[in-house]
């Protein structure tokens, strides 16, 4: 009897999961085009590369929301994969109003794991999405790692936002998910609560200016830490600056150290 040979993704995504699950937390630089990809991936310590919607669709210039076209963000998702070895996860929005034709888009261009957000739908919709989603990577024949986005510190109500992030996030793992990333949720406290609720390896988290380090952020549990759009917004300030010298009459390496 012949045995199917499994998906070249498996072990890419099998690694991907166990970064959530390991003792250190999963930090993630999240990247926009083939250049940010490589850069990233090669700097020693750097296990897996993460999309973020904002950069690309800045990148060719679109708001963020799911106003790009769905098949420019999925090309960009390709070429970043198609560009280096490490375990890639995409940042697919909402779905772009079809989470199983997108989530298999991507997988099928070599990303081994994706971001889902709810964006605060009545629940039962939502859990559908994300249960829409692991389907699609069963279809795939890769175990998505699947990063469940709530809304919830974004959008709910400030007296109930938390139990709602748990009661979310508990269905999305019921379903499937991975982790539950809690956008707008920087409070050391609450994203405690939120581990003790889901589970260590369960919370992933967003840097933001000012707020938890890593090293805080994995001293409570929380399995992962992105950086969304920050990396990018870094870059295009570095550039200004040292565009502005070279208007000036200045020269550009002695703003970047050429």
């Amino acid at each position: 009897m012949t045995r199917t040979p499994p998906h070249p993704s498996v072990a890419k995504a099998d690694r991907l999961r166990q970064l959530h699950l390991d003792p250190a937390i999963l930090s993630l630089v999240n990247v926009w085009d083939v250049v940010s990809a490589q850069a990233v991936a090669a700097l020693p310590g750097t296990t897996a590369l993460a999309t973020a919607s904002e950069p690309i669709a800045a990148a060719h210039g679109y708001r963020d929301g799911e106003a790009i076209p769905v098949e420019l963000m999925l090309s960009t998702v390709a070429r970043i994969c198609a560009a280096v070895t490490l375990p890639v996860t995409a940042d697919l929005e909402a779905g772009y109003g079809d989470v199983d034709r997108t989530v298999r888009s991507a997988l099928a261009v070599g990303a081994v794991g994706a971001n889902l957000e709810d964006q605060l739908r009545p629940l039962p919709e939502a859990v559908a999405m994300m249960a829409a989603a692991v389907r699609a990577g069963e279809a795939e024949g890769v175990p998505l790692v699947l990063n469940a986005r709530t809304d919830t510190y974004l959008y709910g109500d400030p007296a109930t936002m938390l139990s709602e992030a748990v009661e979310r996030g508990r269905a999305y793992l019921d379903v499937g998910a991975d982790c539950v990333f809690v956008l707008g949720c920087s409070d050391l406290v609450a994203l405690a609560a939120l581990v003790d609720a889901l589970g260590r390896g369960r919370v992933s988290a967003l840097w933001r200016p000012g707020g938890p380090t890593a090293q805080q952020l994995e001293q409570i549990g929380v399995a992962r830490v992105s950086h969304g759009p920050y990396a990018q917004r870094l870059l295009m300030a570095e550039l200004g600056a040292a565009a502005a010298r070279v208007i000036g009459g200045g020269a550009l390496h002695e703003t970047l150290g050429g």
